[in-house]
Formats: structure tokens, C-alpha cells, sequence
């Protein structure tokens, strides 16, 4: 079963999403790509993350081709570019992100990260969304908190429901100061390259508890991560045997001894770091 992480409104959402960064980039990888995410979609893995950048649209394209007919089981995530992000620049943007995923609304909209456009002008372009029902929530992503606290400042800045930013078991800074902040708020945090693109360390601390447990190191860290209260995670899987590894990551539970041992290994931070970005 894939637990569920609570927005700040009561709805519930899957803890563990799928992600589509770097999908539909390659021809022949197409038909094994729609397979994954149909699959992720039959395990419970109905929260997808994708955004404008993403191919420049040929993602959300992707989603739409393989998701057809299942918009009612999904929480469907898409991102506008920093550029786009004015008051009616991103309603322009939404407006195309809905006709490439092919759908009348987003579950969640984000912007990708801080640009040169006025917060003020893209929470205005959110909430007008929001209130013609083109999208139900919004959010940001790679938000530090002092962008956070500048955010919640805005008119409408309360409405925002999460902060999507890089967090795994070797990017803890996040653990700090913004994970507590957003705690406070009741606003979950996602996690995107919860498993850092497929470059954790294959060895130490990782691989010893993996063999305890029968699974991978990979499996371990999106473990660790899935443990984690309040963080959804959005793992992008472009075969079906990958998606299957990440969903067995939902049945392993680690025990006090693997968290230390993971501590021990990657500690958490114990000063701000400079929020991380991929």
C-alpha cells in the first residue's frame, strides 16, 4: 500500500510519485517509458511529476499518450518555467501544459524555481488559476525559507501547499532549517532525485543494510526517504523493472540500528547550508 502524505487543505496524496525528468528524450525508449508509467499507475503510484522544461513540453505529452483515460486516478503535477511566470504568462503557460497533457486541469501547479519575475505576479497568475478551476493547488519548488517567508508575505502567499526541492540521503541540508519551517506549516515537502539520479554510492552503509533487508542500495535511500513524515518522493523510472524496485522500496522498514548506520555515513546537517539544486 503507498501511504499518503496530507496537504495543508486535508487532501490526501500518494507518498510515492513518479517523476518523468529526462523521459521522452529518446525515440526508442518511448514504448518502454509508457509501459513504466502505466505500471507505477496500476501499483498506486498515481502522483506524477512533470513540468514545461521537461523536453521542452515532450514530457507532459508523454504522460498524456500514456495516461489516457486515467486522469480521474491521478494527482498530476506539472512546473512553469521561471520566464513564464508573470501574472498572465503563466496562465498562458498552464493554458499550453493543459493542452499537451491533455486534460482540463492540474492537481498541482508549480514554479520550477526563483526567477527575475515578481513573486506578487506569479501567486496573482496562480490564484486567477486557481479560481477558474484550471488548476486545484499550487506550490513552488527550490524555495530556501527565506524565499519561503517572503512568499507566505504575499497576498494569496498562504495558499501554497508545498516546496519541491532536492532531497535524498546524501542532500540532507534541507533537514536544517527549511524541513522544520515547512513542519511548522503543516506543508509537505517532495523530494525530487530522491535517489540522486542513480549516483548513490553502491557500497558502505547503503549495500550493508541492503543485503539485511534483500534489496538494493537504491531501495534503501528511497526507504530512508519514504519514513520521512510529511515527504512525498518522485522517483522517475523509465522501465518497468526499475518501477517495481522503487515500489518494494514502500515494504522495507528500517530499524533504529540502519538509521543510526545511515547517519553514521551521511550525517545530518548541523549548520544552513545553501539550499541544493540539480
Amino acid at each position: 500500500m503507498n501511504p499518503k502524505v496530507t496537504l495543508p487543505n486535508g487532501e490526501a496524496v500518494p507518498a510515492l510519485g513518479q517523476g518523468t525528468w529526462q523521459m521522452a528524450e529518446r525515440v526508442m525508449r518511448r514504448a518502454q517509458e509508457i509501459e513504466a508509467l502505466r505500471l507505477g499507475v496500476e501499483l498506486g503510484m498515481t502522483l506524477i511529476d512533470t513540468a514545461e522544461m521537461y523536453g521542452e513540453g515532450a514530457a507532459e505529452e508523454l504522460v498524456a499518450e500514456a495516461l489516457a483515460g486515467e486522469r480521474d486516478r491521478l494527482f498530476l503535477v506539472s512546473k512553469v518555467y521561471p520566464h513564464n511566470a508573470s501574472r498572465q504568462g503563466v496562465v498562458q503557460a498552464c493554458e499550453r501544459s493543459l493542452q499537451r497533457l491533455q486534460t482540463d486541469r492540474l492537481d498541482l501547479y508549480l514554479l520550477h524555481w526563483r526567477g527575475g519575475v515578481p513573486l506578487e505576479e506569479t501567486v496573482a497568475g496562480f490564484e486567477e488559476l486557481r479560481r477558474t478551476g484550471k488548476i486545484r493547488h499550487w506550490g513552488v519548488s527550490n524555495f530556501d525559507v527565506d524565499d519561503m517567508d517572503e512568499l507566505l508575505d504575499l497576498p494569496g502567499g498562504q495558499n501554497c501547499v508545498t516546496n519541491q526541492v532536492l532531497y535524498n540521503v546524501t542532500r540532507r541540508g534541507p533537514e536544517f532549517d527549511l524541513i522544520p519551517w515547512m513542519a511548522e506549516r503543516r506543508m509537505p515537502l517532495m523530494a525530487y532525485s530522491p535517489i540522486e539520479q542513480g549516483r548513490l554510492p553502491m557500497g558502505g552503509a547503503l549495500q550493508r543494510i541492503g543485503q539485511m533487508h534483500g534489496a538494493s542500495p537504491f531501495q534503501i535511500a528511497l526507504a530512508w526517504l519514504l519514513q520521512k513524515p510529511d515527504v512525498v518522493a518522485i522517483p522517475k523510472a523509465s522501465s518497468p523493472d526499475h518501477v517495481r524496485d522503487n515500489r518494494r522500496a514502500l515494504e522495507i522498514r528500517l530499524n533504529p540500528e540502519d538509521l543510526e548506520t545511515i547517519d553514521a555515513e551521511f550525517p545530518p546537517p548541523s549548520r544552513k547550508r545553501p539550499l541544493e539544486m540539480i
